[in-house]
């Protein structure tokens, strides 16, 4: 048993609103579970409400427990850097704040090493018309959202949000990355 969990790593990624980053994470074959929540801030146990101000200093993240023997650690960025706009500093879409920036918050030498090669990657491969601006920070502590943000997606597809913002990135996800989706989706 304890070999098991060994094997397992996790990633706290923010890019832009959790519920989308959560929704297209979770569908990828080799991750375990995936958990919103608010990092890189100053604020201890910090509200929804809190975070929503900008005042504290977190981003909207998800935490991340992926097998990387099925899904490693660069594919796993990958997938997140196709499904958001890395591009814009504290902004996604009509979410705007630094609590919507997009941010990977590594956890070890070796995942700020890939983020960092991938990124010069991306960047000279000019997939966007902008540079990336992705913040790479050290993960500090991980506070989980409230309960009714956990599965937001799946609880309420069918709210305008959901249809228009998260819903695209799914068809996104399905288009480009098939190959990596659970078979249950």
């Amino acid at each position: 048993m304890s070999e098991n969990f060994s094997q397992r790593e996790t990633a706290i990624l923010g890019g832009g609103c959790f519920w989308c980053v959560e929704a297209v994470l979770s569908r990828l074959r080799g991750v375990e579970r995936v958990v919103p929540g608010y990092s890189g801030g100053h604020v201890e146990r910090p509200t929804y409400q809190q975070v929503c101000t900008g005042a504290t200093g977190h981003a909207e993240v998800v935490h991340v427990t992926f097998d990387p023997q099925a899904l490693p650690y660069r594919i796993l960025l990958e997938v997140f850097f196709a499904t958001h706009d890395p591009t814009t500093l504290n902004r996604q879409g009509a979410d705007v704040g630094s609590q919507y920036r997009s941010a990977i918050f590594y956890e070890t030498p070796q995942q700020r090493e890939i983020a960092e090669q991938l990124i010069r990657e991306l960047n000279q491969q000019q997939i966007w018309s902008n540079p990336i601006v992705t913040q790479l920070e050290p993960a500090g502590p991980f506070y989980e959202a409230e309960d009714y943000h956990h599965d937001y997606y799946r609880h309420n597809s069918g709210q305008p949000y959901c249809q228009i913002v998260i819903h695209p990135k799914l068809l996104k996800l399905r288009e480009k990355f098939a190959h990596l989706l659970k078979d249950e989706w």
